[in-house]
């Protein structure tokens, strides 16, 4: 019986953790849909993955994800 209940626990607590995190990822989209993309997450990510490379300005990272967002390829109006 308490086996039962502690699995039962753990189960619901990863179903609650998963759930935390698909919260985060539909606010951080909802964030950059909203207001663009995230500076600090792309200097934390240039921190970590390429130290080799000097991160841009927040104006040319501005910048560039205003082109990446807007200007379209693909013919498409929206």
């Amino acid at each position: 019986m308490l086996k039962q209940a502690a699995q039962a626990t753990q189960a619901a607590l990863q179903a609650g953790a998963e759930l935390l995190q698909a919260g985060r990822y539909m606010a951080r989209g909802v964030r950059q849909q909203l207001i663009g993309a995230d500076y600090g997450a792309y200097l934390a990510h240039m921190a970590r993955t390429h130290p080799e490379q000097a991160p841009l300005s927040y104006e040319a990272f501005f910048r560039e994800r205003q082109e990446a967002r807007y200007s379209s390829r693909t013919g498409r109006c929206c």
